[in-house]
């Protein structure tokens, strides 16, 4: 008979472990809390927008970024059919050419996101440095090399046990740089992925951003690439449909309120599903809940069984909010091919024209068919005043946060030309996982983990000490390390191939890919592992690898 696994939660790792799971003679059953599949990763409809039979116009929890070095998550979209698509729904992304920064003070700046492929953007990598005007000085630009090829060429044991106990703040010393230089190398961190820099770790914030500057060194990778269309359209609901096709048995709107352990087992837990409250049963059980959900599940016969699972509890307190807005435009502008940052907003945003990458995608078929054009925009700094109102996001009500925002965007991008102007909007959309408790207090359905300091013994493996428990989010221990869809995919994959040791399975187990790993580093890599492993700090210097011998060459590689 079939071996049963319950998964709780419909984000993309719960459906990630459906998919390896269902594919290897699996009995699966899915439980998601919400009604539209896709957890973080989903897009959804505004209600109420469609007129006259058109559809509502599309919104997200925050636009898609899917970066050169994932592979564990376009593994899998590969295996997802679409259409003709010779690689499923992988075909749907599309690379970004550019990437802009956006100040208060300047005109934009246009970069380029991979390496040049044609003189046109031989010019705009020339022009960038010219135009960018960052105002740092030749000792920082030297400190900021020095310390992002000191990130590239540690080992992967000093990255682990050494800078995951350093905070981003410290290791590129910003307390002792210019004003200049904390707001280009250390606020960054917050536009980029939420987090503090005086709080988040070097190891994470330092292996994502090498790996992005080393794509975008490397010829033919591409470093930027978005969906071609709304994330459910041409991701998440084939997806959904595929997994039902094989026999997932998918079940939207469920909550799941508390889990039953007994005799080191858990044995059941119980769901709340149109108003009907139940229990389910199965052989194992895999949560793929976000951190701050399952460690308000942790109960206190889980605990008696795992102790450890208390350190989730723990770690549950390390979110930031990272939420998204659209605004709908009666003219589609596209500001630049690609994602721009906001340097200078208090709420860290960054934004991204969508309508220029969804091709053949019809606009006109949705709202009231006025709309021309969608600029999805992220918050990502909801304790900081902002410039409008003179209050954060956290004090502002609804409206205000929308008006705020907005001012932000057009005192960034307005400068030698008005690209935005208040006639162009013909509405906003707030992520409806901003829930407001009256018109000011507010909470956050969904909010982002970080990877702070002294958080690392936090999280936990795939398995547990309960035998038939087992974990897949973005929290648990991976080699992508950052809160993200490529993380969730892989700890789906590492929860999978720990359900099938349980099992005594003979199907294959589920490809586990390297990350961060460059082979044109190699070298340095060993050297540094050799120096780490004798106690040594990291040298400080570029191996010539002509002063040594052969000899000395083999005694670092080997």
């Amino acid at each position: 008979m079939k071996k049963k696994v319950v998964i709780l939660g419909g984000g993309v790792a719960g459906m990630s472990a459906a998919h390896e799971l269902i594919e290897r003679g699996f009995d699966v059953a899915l439980y998601e809390y919400k009604k539209i599949p896709g957890g973080k990763a989903r897009s959804m409809p505004v209600p109420g927008s469609g007129t006259d039979g058109r559809f509502d116009l599309p919104g997200e929890h925050g636009f898609r970024f899917f970066p050169g070095f994932y592979r564990h998550i376009t593994d899998t979209m590969k295996r997802i059919p679409y259409g003709q698509n010779e690689n499923g729904v992988f075909d749907n992304l599309v690379p970004v050419p550019r990437m802009g920064m956006a100040r208060f003070d300047h005109p934009l700046t246009v970069l380029l996101s991979s390496f040049p492929s044609s003189i046109e953007d031989l010019k705009t990598a020339l022009r960038s440095i010219i135009d960018s005007d960052l105002n740092l000085s030749e000792d920082e630009i030297e400190l900021a090399a020095a310390k992002t090829w000191q990130v590239m060429s540690s080992c992967r044991e000093r990255k682990l046990l050494e800078y995951q106990n350093i905070s981003w703040w410290e290791f590129i010393d910003a307390e002792n740089q210019s004003v200049h230089y904390q707001k280009f190398f250390a606020t960054i961190t917050r536009t980029l992925v939420a987090a503090k820099a005086k709080e988040s770790n070097t190891k994470t914030i330092g292996d994502v951003a090498a790996a992005l500057f080393l794509d975008m060194l490397t010829p033919g990778v591409t470093n930027d690439r978005v969906l071609n269309g709304p994330t459910n359209d041409v991701w998440i609901g084939p997806w959904l449909h595929f997994l039902q096709e094989k026999g997932v048995d998918y079940h939207l709107g469920a909550e799941v309120t508390s889990i039953q352990c007994k005799n080191n087992a858990i044995t059941s837990v119980t769901v709340v599903e149109n108003g009907e409250t139940h229990t389910v049963g199965g052989d194992y059980f895999l949560s793929a809940l976000p951190v701050e959900v399952f460690a308000k599940l942790i109960s206190d016969e889980m605990l008696v069984e795992a102790p450890n699972l208390a350190a989730i509890q723990k770690l549950s307190t390390s979110v930031q909010w990272m939420t998204g807005i659209q605004y709908y435009l009666k003219e589609d502008v596209e500001v630049v091919r690609g994602h721009v940052a906001y340097m200078d907003s208090p709420w860290a945003l960054t934004s991204i024209s969508q309508i220029q990458f969804w091709d053949g995608y019809d606009i006109r078929n949705r709202g009231d068919g006025t709309v021309k054009g969608i600029l999805s925009v992220d918050v990502s700094d909801w304790t900081t005043p902002g410039i409008l109102f003179g209050k954060t996001a956290m004090e502002c009500t609804k409206e205000e946060i929308h008006q705020e925002v907005w001012e932000q965007i057009k005192r960034s991008l307005n400068h030698t030309e008005v690209v935005l102007d208040d006639e162009m909007l013909h509405s906003s959309f707030l992520d409806p996982d901003i829930q407001f408790l009256n018109p000011r207090d507010k909470i956050n359905l969904e909010p982002l983990l970080v990877n702070n300091v002294h958080t690392f013994d936090l999280r936990p493996f795939a398995y547990t000490r309960i035998p038939n428990l087992f974990l897949a989010s973005d929290y648990v221990r991976t080699n992508t390390d950052l809160a993200s869809m490529e993380a969730a995919n892989e700890a789906a994959r590492r929860a999978v191939n720990c359900i099938l040791d349980a099992a005594d399975s003979d199907a294959p187990p589920c490809e586990i890919f390297e990350m961060y790993e460059h082979d044109l580093l190699t070298l340095w890599h060993k050297h540094d592992k050799k120096r780490f492993e004798q106690g040594l700090p990291w040298e400080g210097k570029i191996l010539d690898t002509k002063r040594f011998s052969i000899h000395a060459l083999a005694e670092i590689l080997f």
